[in-house]
C-alpha cells in the first residue's frame, strides 16, 4: 500500500501525466491512503450537548516518526481534498515542502463531513448544531488523545480549514510551531461571505421537500443553491471570463455544473454551511504564539484584500505575515490556494526559518 502511494505520488509530483489521467491517479492515491476512525467519548459541544461517541475519520501518510502536521479541508470537503495533483503532487513528494518521508501528515474529516459523525448518520436535524470551535476541539482531541502528539510542527487549513487554523492558533497557542491559514480572514463571519452562505441555508430550510429535515428525497433546491454559491464566490473573475467569454459559453458552463452528478445530503450541507455562523477569532489574536503565514489570493471573492482586514490583524501578532498571490487568468479566485504551485516556494522558505519547540 505504501509503495503504491509512493509511486502514484511520484508520478503526480513529476507532472508526467496528462490532466485527465492525473486526476484519475489522484483518486487512486486517495484510495491508497486508508481512512481510519477515532471515537471520542463524551464529546461536549459548545451548546452543552454531549455525544457519548463522536466519530472522527482521518487519514495519515508519511513518516510516523517525522514532524507532525495537520491539514484541514474546506466546507463540504474531506481530508481527501489534499490528495490531488494540485496539492499532493506539489507538496508531499521527495524534496517538496512537506516531503512525506520527513513529515507525519494528518488529514482529519471535520465534524459533519466525510466519514466523521454527521446528521445523515441518523439524527438528521436533531444532530447538535456544531461550530468551528467544536471542529477544532475534536481535532485537538484526535491529535493529543488518540495519536499521542504533544506538539505539532504545522497546522495548515484552506477555506473553512483556514478559519479553523485561526481558531487552532488562538485556542491552543502552545501546541504548534507554525500556522498557515489560507483563503480566510481573522474576523467575524460577515458581508458577502455570510450572506451567500445563508442563502444556501435558507434555500434548503424553505424548500417544501425539506420537511424540517425529515425528508425522504433530497430537496431539489440544494444543487441549484450550491452551484449559484460556487459561481458567485469561487473561480476568479479573469479565469471565469476566460472560460466563458460570451453568453453561449457561459450557458454551457452553467448547464454542465447544474447537470453534474450531485449526491450531497441536505441536512449535512445545511449544517456544514451553518457551522461558520459564530466564527470570530479576532478577540484571540494576541494569544497566538505560533509563527503565522496567512496565504490569500488577490482575486478571492469571499475574502477580498481591499477590506484591509488582514493587515490590521497581523499587526496584533508577534509573528504574523501575509503572502498574497496576485490574481490572473490562470488563478482561480477563492480556489487559488488549493493549487500549491502558486505559493509553495515562499511557504517552504518561510517554514525553514520557523524555530522548533516554541517562539523566538
Amino acid at each position: 500500500m505504501k509503495r503504491l502511494f509512493a509511486l502514484m505520488l511520484s508520478a503526480l509530483s513529476l507532472g508526467v501525466l496528462p490532466e485527465g489521467e492525473a486526476w484519475a491517479q489522484a483518486a487512486q492515491v486517495a484510495q491508497a491512503v486508508p481512512v481510519q476512525t477515532a471515537v471520542l467519548r463524551d464529546f461536549r459541544f459548545h451548546t452543552g450537548e454531549v455525544m457519548a461517541e463522536l466519530r472522527i475519520a482521518y487519514r495519515t501518510l508519511g513518516n510516523p516518526k517525522g514532524e507532525p502536521v495537520v491539514l484541514m479541508h474546506g466546507t463540504t470537503g474531506s481530508g481527501a481534498n489534499f490528495l490531488t495533483p494540485a496539492f499532493a503532487g506539489e507538496m508531499f513528494g521527495p524534496g517538496q515542502p512537506l516531503d512525506a518521508s520527513r513529515y507525519f501528515i494528518i488529514l482529519p474529516d471535520a465534524i459533519g463531513t466525510g466519514g466523521s459523525s454527521k446528521p445523515s448518520d441518523g439524527l438528521k436535524a436533531r444532530f447538535p448544531r456544531y461550530s468551528l470551535e467544536d471542529m477544532v476541539d475534536a481535532q485537538h482531541r484526535l491529535v493529543t488523545e488518540v495519536l499521542g502528539i504533544r506538539r505539532l510542527r504545522l497546522v495548515l487549513g484552506n477555506s473553512m480549514g483556514g478559519m479553523e487554523t485561526w481558531v487552532w492558533a488562538s485556542r491552543y497557542p502552545a501546541d504548534m510551531d507554525a500556522a498557515v491559514p489560507m483563503a480566510s480572514m481573522p474576523t467575524a463571519m460577515s458581508g458577502r461571505n455570510w450572506m451567500t452562505r445563508r442563502l444556501i441555508i435558507d434555500s434548503i430550510r424553505n424548500d417544501p421537500d425539506y420537511q424540517g429535515g425529515n425528508y425522504t428525497t433530497q430537496p431539489r433546491s440544494l444543487q441549484f443553491a450550491t452551484v449559484f454559491y460556487g459561481i458567485a464566490t469561487n473561480g476568479g473573475d479573469q479565469a471565469l471570463h476566460r472560460l466563458a467569454p460570451d453568453r453561449r459559453s457561459a450557458d454551457a458552463l452553467l448547464d454542465s455544473r447544474l447537470k453534474a452528478p450531485f449526491t450531497a445530503d441536505a441536512n449535512d450541507n445545511l449544517y456544514q454551511w451553518d457551522a461558520t455562523r459564530d466564527y470570530d477569532p479576532s478577540p484571540g489574536l494576541e494569544r497566538i504564539e505560533a509563527h503565522l503565514l496567512a496565504i490569500n489570493s488577490a482575486d478571492d471573492e469571499r475574502n477580498p484584500p481591499s477590506l484591509g482586514i488582514m493587515e490590521a490583524a497581523l499587526k496584533r501578532m508577534r509573528h504574523g505575515r501575509l503572502l498574497l498571490v496576485p490574481g490572473s487568468a490562470q488563478t482561480a479566485g477563492h480556489g487559488t490556494t488549493a493549487q500549491a504551485r502558486w505559493w509553495k516556494n515562499e511557504f517552504a522558505a518561510w517554514l525553514a526559518q520557523v524555530p522548533r519547540g516554541g517562539t523566538q
